[in-house]
């Protein structure tokens, strides 16, 4: 193992090892879930410009094994999130996506429930104070 190093800003981590579900953890054609949702997400990155300011990555395990379909949100100074247990479609993708939008322009990382798609709401699993900082 070895630590990569990325551009810091604001990022989506895909986890890329992740269960299909949270009864398979590979689907008919023997492509894990995390696999599938990491396309998902580049692909709808690639193509719409509006996600630009928020860069797609992929690592090979989070350790949410548990929660199948992970990833993780985060930006320098800003509250990190982790959120799982989604179908890795492209709805999820665009959800994941427009909520990292709004989680990118936010202070820090906090974005009001009023604005959070559909698609992530029952989604989070923890969230982390940035370094050096506790939440109040």
């Amino acid at each position: 193992m070895a630590l990569i190093p990325v551009k810091n800003g604001p990022a989506v981590v895909v986890c890329s090892r992740c269960r299909l579900s949270a009864e398979s953890s590979e689907g008919p054609d023997g492509r894990r879930g995390g696999a599938l949702l990491a396309e998902a997400v580049a692909r709808l990155h690639a193509d719409d410009p509006a996600y630009a300011d928020v860069a797609v990555q992929e690592m090979p395990c989070l350790f949410a094994c548990r929660d199948h379909c992970t990833v993780l949100l985060r930006a320098p100074g800003k509250i990190g999130y982790v959120l799982g247990r989604f179908e890795p479609t492209e709805e999820a993708a665009r959800a994941i996506l427009d909520f990292a939008r709004a989680y990118a322009a936010s202070e820090i990382g906090q974005v009001p429930f009023r604005d959070w798609p559909e698609g992530v709401k029952g989604h989070f699993l923890t969230r982390q104070p940035p370094e050096g900082y506790i939440v109040e």
